[in-house]
């Protein structure tokens, strides 16, 4: 049942499933990242439930919101180290 809501929430638009779906296909294929979403859907269920709030989408560019900052992290660091 997880993997069907999978699918169905990799072919929704403007959302977190979908681009982590979209980012796990090109790498794992098309399989490996729909277990991959139906794994992020349980998880957030686990917390929605437990914890009694609505869900949150994360929103289709948080992977690169996320990246944005760690590649700045990434690039300072290595300044920092050939300035040494």
């Amino acid at each position: 049942m997880l993997i069907q809501c999978a699918w169905g929430a990799a072919r929704s638009r403007g959302t977190y499933p979908q681009a982590h779906f979209l980012r796990l296909k090109a790498r794992r294929g098309p399989m490996k990242a729909a277990v991959a979403v139906a794994g992020t859907i349980l998880t957030a269920a686990y917390h929605v439930l437990r914890d009694a709030v609505s869900y949150q989408d994360l929103g289709p560019d948080h992977f690169v919101r996320h990246e944005r900052a760690r590649v700045a992290q990434r690039l300072t660091r290595r300044l920092r180290e050939t300035r040494l």
